[in-house]
């Protein structure tokens, strides 16, 4: 593994911002700011958005700042016609492909989800979740699906954050179900059995569809973060 540096530092705090709301979808990105508080000059901190703009979590523009990557309408659409298809094909390279390392891994990014959802806090159980996933995607280690997959995951965790912060014992018993689909994903890929491990991404998704759809009303893309509507008690 590589040795952690400032560099690194600011693209690990910048994803992880990202990913749990702290840096608001759409908001520009101070890059004099950044090169203060991680000690670093314009040319590294420069490549750092060039590389979170090719992975999705940010967008380069013309004479502008970057800014994190929009979270739409449109987006969302996208989101829900592209996820089950991407989420397959991933589960079922990631059976025929992954290493015994990556399943060690996958196995430890399960056991941080267990125990974020035994008590970690919704920024917690996105990440956890997040890691897992893209733990998959490594194994499956397709340069033609990375793209589209990582853009995905991006997405998922954000609209999680958004829209889906547990409440009530219907929201528990649908996490519980998530975490034991886990395990049977990773049972899955541990046996190279691709055709189940798709079946599972289908379930997995249509668990995650049913969770984000619960709480989602048309308008509320539209608005700040900070009047986005409560989630309802199950």
């Amino acid at each position: 593994m590589a040795p952690k540096t400032r560099k690194t530092d600011l693209a690990d705090w910048l994803k992880r911002q990202i990913l749990t709301l702290q840096l608001a979808p759409g908001s520009d990105l101070d890059e004099t700011q950044l090169c203060d508080s991680f000690g670093l000059s314009r040319t590294p901190v420069r490549e750092v958005f060039r590389d979170l703009d090719g992975l999705g979590y940010v967008q380069i523009r013309e004479q502008r700042s970057p800014k994190v990557s929009d979270l739409s309408h449109v987006t969302l659409r996208n989101f829900f016609l592209a996820a089950p298809m991407i989420y397959g094909a991933v589960l079922r390279l990631a059976a025929g492909n992954a290493r015994p390392d990556q399943i060690t891994a996958l196995k430890a990014a399960q056991d941080d989800f267990r125990a974020a959802l035994q008590s970690g806090s919704a920024e917690d159980r996105t990440l956890a979740n997040y890691r897992f996933h893209e733990i998959t995607g490594e194994m499956a280690g397709s340069v033609y699906l990375m793209p589209s997959f990582h853009r995905l995951l991006i997405d998922h965790a954000r609209i999680g954050m958004t829209f889906y912060r547990p409440q009530g014992s219907d929201t528990a018993m649908d996490m519980g179900l998530a975490s034991d689909q886990h395990d049977q994903i990773i049972a899955a890929i541990e046996a190279g059995d691709a055709a189940t491990a798709a079946r599972l991404a289908d379930d997995h998704w249509a668990l995650s569809r049913d969770q984000i759809s619960l709480f989602l009303m048309p308008e509320a893309l539209d608005q700040p973060l900070g009047q986005m509507p409560q989630p309802r008690t199950a």
